[in-house]
């Protein structure tokens, strides 16, 4: 398939489909899961398409009778599908089978498919999968804890990553730049707001409303607000205040559209550790959707302008955005090492990590997001003081800047270039 691009995902796909009969791409439309599931395809079945739909519909198991591979694409246009599918892997079909794309959880699924179908999320690319950039530092590593020397250089600019932010990691929006882009991006908007939240089983009379708890999120980016702050910020000037009741709607439709992707706050276990909050940290799947949704530019991000929209928030946006870009990373790398990424904040926020890469047996990386080209004592306080507290358990200590150059401080800690790190 000329022109594409392999992403980390695709490592995951080659090691599980040779081995389990269903594998699940999930998420956002238009993040590329149908051209990755293409590379892998014998037969096609897309649910997008009304004429292969109504088949479908007559015959559900008609997906199970072609040569696999067999892709079932959107498969949650159809949720019935899912059942044969599950139906045929109890049947021990082999393994490398199907494989399904699907943009959202569906609200009508009626069976799990635990144990049975497995599912690999994909975002949108890191910064190493959309262009030339060559990453030095490996997360993979980072979680040896041997803390080994970190080398490398960048001429990424504070002005080149506020680009790559406002570019969008959606790879065909990668083609486009200036109004054409901008266009993309509100038409992708448009459609979630008028048409995918309903194809999902969601009924929301007030799309305005709808975009507006939808911006309110975009400007609470990288924070853990409470509800009640996106709530103020999505009604602002109104005197009545709706019911959480009559909101959750939004924010449900979001989350199950993959479009909203909070991180959990951490949960450390038998650790001595108290009084952390369990806010998530609130991320679009792309910071690129929030700066359009507020309507700014790279001028506006780097003059620190918020556009007069009403912000849930303390730090600056450009900040927020570049945070959501290295979370997003650091999930895509994460995931690859079969580590899980959460968020560190203390009640009253004394202490805070941005991102906790937890491995199966417990152990962090803790790093830290600085939007800054430099970095000093103030900058790794808290990751030194979460060392203090678990000791051993932190195998490597990192903040993630916009500077030139990544190495280790004296105090042990990686400062690394977000263009450097990589899988």
């Amino acid at each position: 398939m000329a022109g594409y691009i392999r992403r980390v995902v695709d490592d995951e796909l080659d090691e599980v489909l040779p081995q389990l009969p269903a594998v699940m791409l999930d998420g956002p439309k238009g993040v590329g899961k149908t051209e990755t599931a293409l590379r892998r395809a014998q037969s096609v079945w897309r649910l997008d398409d009304p004429a292969q739909l109504q088949i479908i519909q007559a015959d559900p198991t008609i997906v199970t009778k072609d040569p696999p591979p067999i892709l079932i694409d959107e498969w949650q246009l159809f949720p019935a599908v899912w059942d044969v599918v599950k139906r045929a892997v109890d049947a021990d079909a082999a393994p490398g089978t199907f494989v399904l794309t699907g943009s959202a959880a569906s609200r009508t699924t009626t069976h799990s498919g635990a144990a049975r179908i497995v599912t690999a999320r994909m975002r949108p690319m890191t910064l190493p999968e959309r262009s030339d950039y060559e990453p030095t530092v490996s997360l993979a590593e980072l979680l040896t804890g041997t803390r080994g020397p970190v080398t490398g250089t960048t001429s990424l600019s504070m002005s080149n990553y506020t680009h790559e932010i406002i570019w969008s990691g959606f790879p065909g929006l990668r083609e486009h730049s200036g109004r054409a882009l901008r266009t993309q991006l509100d038409g992708y908007l448009d459609r979630i707001i008028d048409r995918d939240v309903g194809e999902v089983g969601h009924r929301i009379r007030s799309p305005s409303k709808l975009r507006a708890w939808f911006t309110a999120y975009a400007a609470a980016a990288a924070e853990a607000v409470s509800y009640e702050k996106v709530r103020d910020a999505a009604t602002h000037g109104h005197g009545e205040k709706p019911a959480k009741t009559t909101t959750s709607p939004y924010i449900d439709a979001l989350t199950d559209l993959r479009i909203l992707d909070p991180l959990p706050a951490w949960h450390p276990g038998s650790t001595h550790l108290h009084r952390l909050t369990q806010t998530p940290k609130h991320h679009l799947a792309d910071p690129a959707l929030a700066v359009r949704l507020l309507g700014l530019d790279a001028k506006a991000l780097l003059a620190g302008d918020s556009g007069g929209v009403t912000l849930p928030r303390d730090g600056v946006l450009l900040g927020g955005f570049f945070e959501s870009l290295g979370a997003l990373s650091v999930r895509v790398f994460a995931q690859h090492s079969e580590a899980t990424v959460s968020h560190l904040r203390t009640y009253g926020g004394e202490h805070e990590v941005d991102l906790i890469v937890e491995t199966g047996g417990g152990d962090v990386v803790a790093i830290e997001v600085k939007l800054s080209t430099t970095v000093d004592d103030s900058d790794v306080r808290h990751l030194n003081w979460l060392e203090e507290q678990i000791g051993n358990r932190v195998l490597d200590k990192v903040v993630l800047n916009s500077g030139p150059q990544a190495y280790r401080r004296a105090d042990g800690v990686a400062v690394v270039p977000l263009a450097l790190l990589g899988a």
